[in-house]
């Protein structure tokens, strides 16, 4: 079952997302704009364009339309019937529909995960590359900000990965932050 605590460590992790409230919600915003929500009755709302709201809908039968002023805007499903790996999905994909283009981009760029932007060892591999580069994470120093649970989280970044971002930020004089 999804939570809301890793609700909110998916939005979080987005760049220039603010957390708040929006008519009594837990509501996530991004450059002012919101993109995904959730009610007080567990229902977790995103901000989709058409064909990833249709995309969800047929996965998640549960779910539903959110209409705005007669003009559909997203889906709204139980945060408990998505899975955390699918949370993650559609956050990033509501960020990307309501943050600015520039914004959007530049997420789009780091989640291809290119091991020639910063100095990460590319032995970590390219899913734990896409996961530190999506999260704004391109440098050995910014990793060393992070604790060996928060890197763990990133769906991506497993063991391996973190033993060898350990071993290197031994080598420069660094280690992963205490918990």
């Amino acid at each position: 079952m999804t939570t809301r605590a890793q609700l909110r460590k998916a939005a979080l992790a987005l760049p220039e997302t603010e957390e708040g409230t929006h008519f009594g919600m837990l509501a996530f915003s991004v450059c002012g704009k919101g993109f995904v929500s959730l009610t007080a009755e567990g229902q977790v709302q995103f901000q989709l364009p058409d064909t990833e709201a249709e995309s969800m809908l047929a996965e998640h039968p549960t779910g539903e339309r959110l209409v705005r002023m007669g003009r559909p805007i997203g889906v709204r499903v139980l945060l408990a019937d998505v899975n955390g790996m699918v949370l993650n999905t559609l956050v990033r994909a509501a960020w990307k529909h309501r943050a600015p283009k520039r914004l959007a981009a530049a997420l789009t760029a780091a989640e291809e995960g290119d091991p020639s932007k910063g100095d990460l060892p590319a032995s970590i591999g390219r899913p734990a590359m896409r996961a530190l580069h999506g999260a704004g994470l391109t440098m050995l120093d910014q990793v060393a900000t992070w604790s060996e649970a928060e890197l763990l989280a990133l769906h991506g970044v497993g063991p391996k990965a973190v033993g060898i971002l350990t071993e290197a930020l031994e080598r420069s004089g660094h280690s992963l932050r205490e918990t």
